[in-house]
């Protein structure tokens, strides 16, 4: 999906290399999508203009990524609809940019609070922007990326943060091997529930009895 305009150009030789590796993985995974999961292809939503990032960095105060900023290009999230479970392993969706800065907002109060009660506590850096979620209205559990960094991290229910030693484009480019090459993913792997892409196996057994394993 292409954005509305063309924006500003990335301002480092190297932004404008990440963008390009964003935007080639992307363009394997929905192609794929729009091929094998429709409705997954069509719960992702149109691009964002520069001017709606540039809104999202604003009232954040967080200048965002290269890497980000290109996928939200490309895509600004999905729709609230079942087929939204796009990343693996539980079938994370992308969120849109009203609920990156309500789950950014509520994360920095928290650790605001959290602070005023221990002064070291660390539940949440001002970098840390979320990208996705449990499912586009749920936003419990979810996956950001560190703007200083680059690296990807995880947040749940409790105050439990990872953070792992990969980036947005690693992540990108993992889930296109997988549903390429599917026979040699590891962990969870792609399959199909009525036109829909569904990691699994699905612990659900109702889920299970409609999952059709995707092998290429």
């Amino acid at each position: 999906m292409m954005p509305e305009d063309a924006g500003e150009e990335t301002r480092k030789p190297e932004d404008a290399m990440q963008a390009r590796q964003v935007g080639d993985a992307w363009q394997r995974i929905e192609m794929w999508l729009r091929r094998y999961a429709p409705e997954t292809h069509a719960a992702l939503r149109p691009g964002a203009s520069e001017g709606e990032i540039a809104a999202l960095e604003e009232s954040t105060g967080v200048r965002v990524p290269a890497e980000l900023r290109a996928l939200w290009r490309l895509c600004a999230g999905s729709w609230d609809v079942p087929a939204a479970g796009l990343l693996p392993d539980q079938g994370w969706a992308l969120m849109d940019l009203d609920a990156v800065a309500r789950s950014y907002q509520w994360h920095m109060d928290n650790q605001r609070r959290q602070a005023q009660r221990d002064p070291e506590a660390l539940v949440w850096k001002p970098s840390w922007l979320p990208f996705c979620s449990w499912s586009a209205t749920d936003l419990s559990y979810g996956r950001f990326v560190d703007a200083e960094t680059g690296e990807i991290g995880g947040w749940d229910d409790t105050a439990v943060r990872t953070v792992e030693d990969m980036s947005l484009t690693m992540v990108l480019e993992e889930i296109a091997d997988r549903l390429e090459y599917p026979k040699l993913a590891t962990g969870y792997k792609p399959g199909l529930i009525r036109g829909a892409l569904v990691w699994g196996p699905p612990d659900s057994e109702d889920a299970a009895a409609l999952w059709e394993p995707w092998t290429g």
